[in-house]
């Protein structure tokens, strides 16, 4: 399965679990100049900005999440909530999906 395909399923995956757990889901794939976000999700007041990482084993997903990934996801939410006006509690997931 090619890369892109895999993360449009793994997201779609995400999204399902989320939706299974009380998330209420706000917007997906968001992009701005710093990055993109994956899964934007509501529950209990609070927002939830969700980065989707799927591979063949849960170590290699984990640590497609690497520093610079994380700056760059920090920059793309604080813009997002500017141009939101939104002043919510907010907290970054990591939702790994990987092959058993």
């Amino acid at each position: 399965m090619h890369t892109r395909a895999r993360g449009n399923l793994a997201e779609e995956r995400g999204c399902e679990y989320l939706r299974k757990n009380g998330f209420r889901i706000l917007d997906r794939n968001v992009y701005n100049r710093f990055g993109e976000i994956d899964i934007i999700a509501l529950r209990d007041d609070v927002i939830h900005f969700v980065e989707v990482k799927s591979a063949q084993t849960y170590e290699q997903a984990v640590n497609n999440i690497t520093p610079s990934k994380l700056q760059k996801l920090h920059r793309t939410i604080q813009t997002y909530l500017q141009q939101k006006r939104l002043n919510l509690d907010y907290c970054i997931d990591a939702l790994i999906v990987y092959d058993d």
